[in-house]
């Protein structure tokens, strides 16, 4: 829990302080690199991390993850220049694949299958707090001391979660298997697919368009090492992801159920703050109370419905009850920001957007560790981590490129240049109500499509198979 707590921190936390960091840094320009940086690196080891975690155990890699996260916190707090900042953020994004993975691999271990929702349940709790904490801290921290401190403050909860894994979990996971090779071709043919995904939705869209010849450049070429890596896994000895393992129906439809999640509540959840104050006229903070129903739905979901699974030995009633609820809370997000309902109506959905969340994300981690073998249970969460993070990042994307047509289609792009020249508080009443017309056909858009996804994830989830719970670890699924 500590280590996720580190992890979900650092998704949120930096982003309060980047204005700051680039005043003392310059390097504007490429200020956006500090969080795509991160985000590339963890997102490209996740699987690495679970993979080699079966192999060579648990706790050897998860106190290697958590040691090149706090190396690279450390040397973020230390760095002069935007350069250097960017370079140890990728050094601490290295680390931070690994924290996600592990630290639910490892109740893997440790706990059986049956037992395993309760503690999931806590590990939704902290990732909850942490990302209303991370902007709030972040703000505190950077204003009171320094932006240097939101690194530094991982020294000493990292430093006390390495040494409780290094004393407490070094037999725990996977046997060494040095005779099998490492699939080093897969490794390098996963990261540069991934790395060229992510850098087409960083780069889309604002440094060249989406219909260009780079956009078609690009595509092409994450086609052609998606492939390549495919037919490089369906050759190895010991696959880096074994493909065998989607033949599962409970992974497949696990797998393709979380990316599609994930993205639905990051295309919305991401734009949700500039709804609140662009076209409702709240303050930042007030946008950012907004969130609190659903960070109390999550806790109290995910803590209360764990336990209830463990006791039942079921998890698909609940699967279904928390994706109906994440489904039905986007169909109206969209009804409501395009009929202008008022906050408390917001308010109210966002609570009930929480325990959906709180039942539905735990559950699916549970259902897909079920499905697989104990000895392939840090690959399988490893794969699953990726997926999630890729469905993420295409989701904001493809909700920022919504956004951004339907700006343009009602011939709305100066709403920008007017909030860019005269900021929020400079508007006059006539520019307030042509930003929040403008902004509310266009974010409309954007939750109409994160709904529609959503709905064919509950269509999707409905087919899943309804496997009980085992009661005990055991090498067989």
């Amino acid at each position: 829990m500590l280590a996720m707590l580190l992890a979900a921190l650092d998704s949120s936390i930096v982003n309060t302080a980047l204005p700051r960091m680039a005043a003392d840094l310059g390097g504007l320009t490429h200020l956006s690199w500090v969080v795509t940086g991160f985000m590339l690196c963890s997102t490209i080891t996740a699987p690495l991390y679970g993979k080699f975690s079966d192999n060579y155990g648990r706790g050897l890699t998860f106190g290697v993850s958590v040691g090149l996260f706090l190396i690279g916190s450390i040397l973020c707090g230390l760095a002069q220049n935007m350069d250097e900042l960017i370079g140890f953020r990728a050094l601490q994004g290295l680390g931070a694949g690994g924290l996600f993975v592990l630290a639910q691999a490892m109740i893997g271990d440790v706990v059986a299958p049956i037992n395993r929702p309760r503690y999931q349940g806590l590990f939704t709790g902290v990732f909850g707090l942490a990302s209303v904490a991370g902007p709030l801290l972040g703000g505190v921290i950077t204003q009171a001391l320094s932006w240097r401190w939101i690194f530094y403050v991982n020294i000493p909860i990292g430093g006390l979660a390495l040494g409780m894994i290094l004393l407490g979990v070094k037999s725990l996971g996977g046997k060494r298997v040095g005779s099998r090779p490492i699939d080093i071709l897969g490794a390098l043919l996963l990261a540069a697919a991934t790395s060229a995904l992510l850098l087409l939705l960083a780069g889309g869209g604002t440094q060249f368009a989406w219909m260009s010849w780079q956009t078609g450049g690009m595509a092409g070429l994450i086609l052609l090492l998606l492939g390549a890596f495919l037919w490089a896994e369906d050759r190895a000895r010991d696959p880096l992801i074994r493909l065998g393992l989607f033949r599962n129906k409970v992974i497949a439809r696990g797998s393709a159920v979380s990316a599609m999640v994930i993205f639905a509540m990051m295309g919305a959840l991401v734009f949700m703050p500039l709804y609140f104050q662009l076209v409702l006229g709240m303050s930042p903070a007030g946008s950012g109370a907004m969130i609190l129903p659903q960070v109390g739905g999550m806790l109290l979901s995910s803590t209360i419905g764990g336990r209830f699974v463990s006791r039942l030995g079921r998890y698909r009633p609940f699967l279904l009850a928390g994706l109906g609820m994440e489904a039905f809370s986007l169909v109206c997000l969209a009804l409501f920001a395009w009929f202008g309902a008022p906050p408390w109506m917001f308010l109210v959905l966002m609570g009930v957007l929480g325990l959906g969340m709180g039942l539905g994300m735990p559950n699916l981690v549970t259902a897909i560790q079920n499905a697989v073998s104990h000895s392939e249970m840090g690959a399988a969460t490893g794969a699953l981590v990726f997926i999630r993070s890729l469905g993420g990042a295409v989701g904001v994307a493809a909700s920022g490129a919504v956004m951004s047509f339907s700006l343009m289609q009602a011939h709305a792009g100066g709403a920008m240049g007017i909030i860019r020249a005269h900021g929020l508080a400079g508007l006059t009443q006539l520019q307030r109500e042509a930003v929040a017309q403008a902004y509310r056909g266009a974010l409309t858009g954007s939750f109409v499509m994160c709904a529609v996804v959503m709905l064919a994830a509950y269509g999707l989830v409905l087919g899943l198979p309804d496997v009980r719970l085992r009661g005990q670890i055991e090498d067989e699924a």
